[in-house]
């Protein structure tokens, strides 16, 4: 499942700290958008868990992650530079 990530912090430490633990779980399409194919339900409780753990609501963080249907995804339009993000099948180390 796709999961798009957007979120808006001030702070530019927890803004970084987020940005590197969402890296782990997609790719950065945006400044401050991510696009991240889970395909299991303990990789999507991991991301939540992480975002929860660096952000700082009361000081005025906020994060929305929204769930991309395999229809809504055939269905994007993109202007510009960029493509839906896709974790390549084979990493080479």
């Amino acid at each position: 499942m796709m999961y798009l990530v957007a979120y808006d912090i001030p702070n530019n430490r927890r803004r970084g700290r987020l940005a590197d633990a969402l890296l782990a779980f997609g790719s950065r399409v945006q400044e401050s958008v991510f696009e991240c194919d889970l395909q299991a339900k303990d990789e999507l409780h991991a991301m939540l868990t992480h975002i929860q753990r660096e952000i700082s609501p009361s000081d005025g963080d906020c994060v929305r992650v929204y769930r991309l249907c395999a229809d809504c995804l055939t269905r994007t339009i993109i202007f510009g530079a960029g493509q839906i993000a896709a974790d390549p099948d084979l990493i080479i180390i």
